[in-house]
């Protein structure tokens, strides 16, 4: 197949690039400048019909949670009226979609992981934002599927993981929250489970492929207990490390409010997809050893 993605420099397309040829694929990603889902709707679908696909995955997003509360209208701009041009593209080509959407959907009072079927309420304009752009996408084109995920991290961009381990290079002791709970899911893992979305979309037409569906890691955690196997799996591979100091929500305020609990129950796309996102624990290890080894490499590069 040919998947033209949406972004160049984002942690699922940068995955979606590595792991695609594997698998077979031709991974095309569309970025800024030829792309900017703040431009007009008309020169958005323009860029993306030109990439001739077989399947579009919709990943480019304004995702500066903080930021969005200060600039509401440019996070609208792309992650609503920029995403429903993505998939009117995929409409008039008639083509399937994959759009990357986030556990912020959600405010995160619930007790219990959050099914598809639960109401959204969204705690702050980005998420407010994402909930819009489903909403857009799956207006503008029958052919979807929303994939919610979260916590997402990698080896590459910026992310929880890498931020843990370059603090840890300098600190002894590190304060991370401890009263919010999520599933953290590697974005190679995200691009392995949309790679198979990808082809099930491609090659059957049943309705129940379609609408929206959870994707994340199995298994949960707190942000503490993240950062703590973080530094177990860099320590075990010679990597920094530090203690975990654990802290309240109300210890490290932000702009926008972070769920409490962000929780997703997988089961659907399990049922629907055969797919299954591994333990966290797995692929944050595999994740960190990567990072530690590269870092590693690229100092001896520079001596």
């Amino acid at each position: 197949m040919r998947i033209v993605v949406t972004g160049r420099e984002g942690q699922i397309v940068r995955s979606l690039i590595e792991r695609g040829p594997l698998a077979g694929h031709d991974v095309v990603p569309l970025g800024r400048p030829e792309l900017d889902l703040a431009q007009e709707p008309a020169s958005i679908v323009d860029v993306i019909k030109a990439g001739s696909p077989d399947v579009i995955v919709s990943s480019a997003a304004y995702t500066a949670v903080d930021r969005a509360e200060s600039e509401p209208d440019l996070a609208f701009a792309i992650n609503e009226r920029g995403a429903g041009a993505v998939a009117q593209a995929a409409a008039e080509l008639g083509v399937p979609l994959i759009h990357i959407s986030t556990d912020y959907v959600f405010d995160g009072n619930k007790s219990a992981p959050y099914l598809e079927s639960d109401a959204p309420a969204p705690g702050g304009v980005y998420g407010a934002s994402k909930l819009a752009g489903e909403r857009a996408v799956l207006a503008a084109h029958e052919d979807a599927a929303v994939l919610r995920t979260a916590w997402v991290y990698s080896p590459f961009g910026a992310n929880f993981a890498r931020t843990m381990l370059r603090l840890g290079g300098d600190r002894d002791e590190i304060a991370v929250v401890d009263d919010q709970l999520g599933n953290p899911t590697s974005a190679l893992d995200i691009a392995d489970g949309i790679l198979r979305v990808a082809a099930n979309l491609h090659g059957d037409p049943a309705p129940s492929l379609r609408g929206i569906f959870h994707m994340t890691a199995s298994g949960e955690a707190t942000w503490a207990d993240f950062a703590e196997t973080i530094f177990s799996a860099s320590a075990a591979a010679h990597g920094p490390s530090a203690r975990v100091r654990r802290i309240s929500t109300a210890e490290y305020p932000t702009r926008a409010r972070r769920p409490a609990n962000s929780r997703l129950d997988c089961t659907r796309l399990e049922r629907a997809h055969a797919v299954r996102l591994p333990d966290w624990r797995t692929s944050a290890e595999r994740a960190v050893r990567r990072l530690v080894l590269e870092t590693a490499s690229t100092k001896v590069c520079q001596q």
